[in-house]
């Protein structure tokens, strides 16, 4: 009987020792949650809502069928038999009037602004008809397609009610097909004119790029890394404060260093002509020559460091073993060192590329116009073209490339080979 009530004590005190352990653990949990919890919030507010945004930016098209609700009722159920025939009466009725709404609120300008990233030059006729419309009664005048077409020819072009009829919907595809050099018509997706792709070639032009100076700063940083992690701690220390030496300089700055080198009337072709090496400027401005060597120069201190942290903790024996194996200098590094480094190589690879291929300000001081990249492009339609639609397409497409060449490197290389020391 006594060893019964043991027994029946002892798994109280093992069930109230494990409730009390859980309890324990979630106070642990919820601690550690509270201290990541203001980083949680700057992650989700500065990375993963912009992103959410762009996402859905790049989609969106609300403002047409908000602007124009009736039209886009009535125009949805219009079918030409010919490319040439324009739209039926009460077409243009419907038009009119979500016209006069929206030219009281101002919106009419904004609906114009939209259709002419489809449509170049549309943008206009929109302002003139905002104007116009205020003057026109819908009970007592019409017929309203004559009224139209008198007020400008460009609304008996068949073009543009083909416009707003693809673009019609809250969401559309256009903005993507745009970013691949192609466009939403009446009979679908068309390949663009030759003049006007160039986004294509943009995005081919950065991704080549981006992979040159990737190799480039693997080829210069490798051997300095070697150095640094193989020199004594006084020198390794001195050439560690030459690679951190420019990040305490502006980025700028630095760009702008490699235009007053590189320019035709620059300190290198000026060296070259005094010493009658050359009897013309070289050409190594504005071009990509000059993107590559300017960024080559800028981000080489993110390969040399993965390096030379990963190259630090390989230990010398390995080396020396091979060595007395039989191995000579060459054969020694190239089976037993360089393997060892490899982690480094990965993670100084995918560090500069990722970064190169998102690079603006470099390719925009220097590249002219074949050095450029296509972050440059998404600068300009956020900036100065304002088509925030296709800047968000264009994004979403770099983002998705991105994820899938780090797919392809995990897949090859595994990123669990990727260390940082």
């Amino acid at each position: 009987m006594e060893t019964g009530n043991k027994s029946s004590t002892t798994d109280i005190d093992l069930r109230a020792l494990r409730r009390s352990m859980r309890r324990s653990q979630r106070r642990d949990n919820a601690r550690s949650l509270l201290l990541i919890a203001p980083l949680m919030a700057f992650v989700l507010v500065t990375f993963a809502i912009p992103i959410f945004q762009m996402l859905t930016r790049s989609i969106d098209n609300s403002i047409v069928p908000e602007t124009l609700p009736l039209t886009v009722e009535v125009i949805g159920s219009w079918e030409p038999a010919d490319a040439a025939d324009l739209p039926p009466e009460e077409v243009y009725r419907a038009f009119v009037a979500d016209i006069q709404v929206a030219a009281d609120a101002r919106r009419h300008t904004v609906l114009g602004s939209r259709l002419n990233y489809e449509m170049p030059g549309i943008a206009s006729k929109f302002r003139q008809l905002g104007r116009a419309v205020d003057d026109w009664d819908l009970a007592t005048d019409g017929p309203f397609k004559e009224l139209l077409i008198s007020e400008n020819k460009a609304w008996a072009d068949p073009a543009v009610w083909h416009t707003i009829q693809n673009y019609s919907g809250n969401y559309t595809a256009g903005y993507f097909a745009n970013a691949v050099d192609y466009q939403l018509t009446e009979d679908g997706f068309d390949k663009r004119p030759e003049a006007e792709s160039i986004y294509v070639m943009l995005f081919m032009r950065t991704i080549k790029m981006s992979l040159i100076i990737t190799f480039t700063c693997f080829a210069l940083g490798y051997p300095v890394a070697w150095l640094l992690a193989n020199s004594s701690d006084r020198y390794a220390n001195l050439m560690l404060v030459l690679v951190l030496l420019p990040f305490w300089t502006s980025l700028l700055v630095r760009t702008s260093a490699w235009k007053v080198l590189l320019q035709n009337k620059g300190i290198i072709n000026e060296s070259l002509l005094s010493l009658g090496v050359i009897n013309e400027p070289l050409p190594l401005m504005y071009n990509q020559f000059a993107t590559i060597v300017a960024m080559t120069h800028i981000l080489l201190p993110f390969m040399i460091l993965p390096l030379y942290s990963v190259m630090k903790t390989i230990p010398p024996v390995h080396v020396r073993a091979a060595k007395s194996l039989g191995a000579n200098g060459f054969t020694a590094f190239r089976r037993v060192y360089f393997p060892e480094s490899t982690p480094g190589i990965g993670a100084g690879a995918i560090l500069v590329f990722i970064l190169a291929v998102g690079y603006y300000i470099t390719p925009e001081i220097v590249g002219g116009s074949t050095g450029i990249f296509i972050s440059n492009r998404i600068a300009y339609n956020i900036s100065s073209s304002l088509n925030w639609g296709l800047a968000a397409a264009l994004g979403t497409i770099l983002l998705v490339a991105v994820l899938m060449l780090y797919w392809i490197y995990d897949r090859i290389v595994g990123i669990d080979n990727m260390k940082l020391g």
